[in-house]
Order: C-alpha cells, then sequence, then structure tokens
C-alpha cells in the first residue's frame, strides 16, 4: 500500500505494510468475548455473534488499521517516538522484540502510577536504576557481598517496571496499547497529557479516549504479532525517509557552501574590477587587495 505525502516541498511514499481481511481472520482477530462479557460503546464495532461470542466487523478494522498505520508513520517520520505498553503475558515478549527492533520505548511489566503524569519523579527513579547499573559492573564496588547482592535486586526490580524507558527522555510523542482494560493507567494519564492513542479495542473494552482504535482480538497470540508485524514494518519504512531526508539535506548543504564560495570569489573580482579598472594579477599590489575584504577594496 504507497500513500503520497509532501514533506519539505517534495514528493514522498509512503510504503505501508499490506494487511487483508483473509490474513485478520487466519490470526483470529475477529474473536471477541463472550457476550455477556461486552461493553455496549463496543456495540458499533460488533458484526454479530456465534455460539454465544461476539465477532468484530473485520472491514471496519481493516480500515482502522490501515488509518492507524499512517498515523504512526507520519508520527516517526516526523521524528517523533513511541511507547508501546503491555504488560500481560500474551503480549509482553512481543512488545519487548517489537520496541527493541524500531529502537522505541516500552513497558511490559508494571504500569507505575504516574510514569507520564510524574515524570520527574520517575525519571529520578530512572537515574537510580542508572547508578545502580554502573556501580554493579565495576570490579571493585567498594561495597560487602551482601550489599551488592541487595543492590542486585533492587536493580533487577527497577530493570522490570522502567528498563524500556531508560533511554527515554520525555513523554512520548505517540502510544500504542495493546488491552486497554488492563492498562487503563496508561489511558487515563496519556488522555490526561493529549498523547495520541494507538490501541487495540476487544468488544469488553472502552473505546472512549482513543484516538486511533483498532476493534479486535486482544488476547490471542497470532493476532497480536500481526498487529506487531505491521507496526514494526511501519516505523522502519518511516526510519528509511528519515535516512533519506538527512542524506538529501546534507547535499544540499554542501551545494550551498560551493555556492556560497563562488559568490564570495565572484564578489572579490567584481570588487577589483572597480578599484582598479583591470585585471592584471601579476601586480603584488593588486594581489594584496584581492586578499582583503569586499569592504577594504570599496574604499
Amino acid at each position: 500500500m504507497e500513500r503520497n505525502l509532501w514533506w519539505n516541498n517534495r514528493e514522498k511514499i509512503m510504503r505501508l505494510p499490506t494487511v487483508t481481511i483473509k490474513q485478520l481472520l487466519e490470526a483470529g482477530v475477529h474473536l471477541g468475548h463472550k457476550t455477556f462479557r461486552w461493553n455496549p460503546k463496543m456495540s458499533k464495532y460488533i458484526f454479530g455473534s456465534k455460539n454465544t461470542v461476539h465477532i468484530i466487523d473485520l472491514t471496519q478494522t481493516l480500515e482502522m488499521v490501515n488509518s492507524a498505520l499512517v498515523e504512526i508513520h507520519k508520527c516517526v517520520a516526523s521524528g517523533g517516538k513511541l511507547l508501546f505498553v503491555s504488560t500481560k503475558k500474551q503480549a509482553s515478549e512481543a512488545v519487548l522484540n517489537l520496541a527493541k527492533d524500531t529502537s522505541q520505548f516500552y513497558v511490559n511489566h508494571r504500569w507505575l502510577g504516574g510514569m507520564l503524569t510524574n515524570w520527574n519523579t520517575i525519571s529520578n527513579s530512572i537515574k537510580r536504576y542508572k547508578n545502580l547499573t554502573e556501580n554493579l559492573k565495576k570490579e571493585n564496588t567498594g561495597f560487602t557481598k551482601k550489599e551488592n547482592l541487595k543492590m542486585g535486586i533492587q536493580r533487577d526490580k527497577l530493570e522490570r517496571s522502567l528498563g524500556g524507558i531508560a533511554e527515554m527522555k520525555k513523554i512520548p510523542d505517540m502510544i500504542f496499547i495493546i488491552d486497554t482494560n488492563v492498562e487503563d493507567l496508561a489511558v487515563k494519564e496519556a488522555i490526561k497529557l493529549n498523547i495520541p492513542i494507538v490501541a487495540i479495542i476487544d468488544t469488553n473494552s472502552d473505546p472512549t479516549g482513543i484516538n486511533h482504535p483498532i476493534p479486535g482480538n486482544d488476547d490471542a497470540r497470532r493476532a497480536i504479532n500481526l498487529y506487531c508485524d505491521l507496526i514494526k514494518h511501519t516505523i522502519l519504512d518511516a526510519q528509511k525517509n528519515i535516512m533519506q531526508n538527512n542524506e538529501d539535506k546534507d547535499i544540499v548543504e554542501e551545494k550551498s557552501k560551493d555556492n556560497k564560495e563562488e559568490t564570495k570569489k565572484g564578489i572579490y573580482m567584481a570588487a577589483l574590477v572597480a578599484s582598479t579598472g583591470s585585471l592584471n594579477l601579476r601586480d603584488k599590489n593588486k594581489v594584496r587587495v584581492l586578499k582583503n575584504s569586499p569592504r577594504e577594496i570599496l574604499k
């Protein structure tokens, strides 16, 4: 799937990964929860029910997946960073691999209250985690064996909760959530800070406040792997565009430098002609004048 965008007055191609309804069916994206566990706000995304299980309308899912991928591509291509959030067992490993493959941030163990809204406190905890890591890497830490053991336990605990955001300097530009019921704190904090949310919402979820909802199964591993794979290819393509833009900027800068040098030479030569009336470079006085600045020459 290709879409045209205009960045820096130039046409760019957005190469999004293609997905079909057949792939969504094979991954089990259409399977919702039991009919008695549904959220009435999800009724517009539900196609029907079979054997007391709600069936999600995949035509809407397909459209919303594509629109969400476009927003993710725009965010990454403009230099933004994403935060992937899912602490449930089925998705924690997939989120970890996705974040590492795309150089983004993640939370896959436990969402700490205030992780976004109370960033100053969280950043202090991150500093503590980094200090413990550096101290434990040293051969002679200066602490006893028992103290080193306690520091190692503290480091491991902080790493599980904060390891995925240790390099995050500020709040993310976009957040991707799998299962908004489990990650309700993350949703509330993102809404409070006006951070765009892309989320997988099942039939028992609340789509209120989600900027880019994707109706689908949030429990099946195959469905989760499909979502992560689509997002991975989208981000990698956006990062390629960033690299291409940087290369183009370098070329433009080199050309502008060359043009400036040629312009300066032209100014010197024109000023020399105006002051001497000729260009006899054998004359030492004229050579000396050529080395001076245009202001001195025009005097």
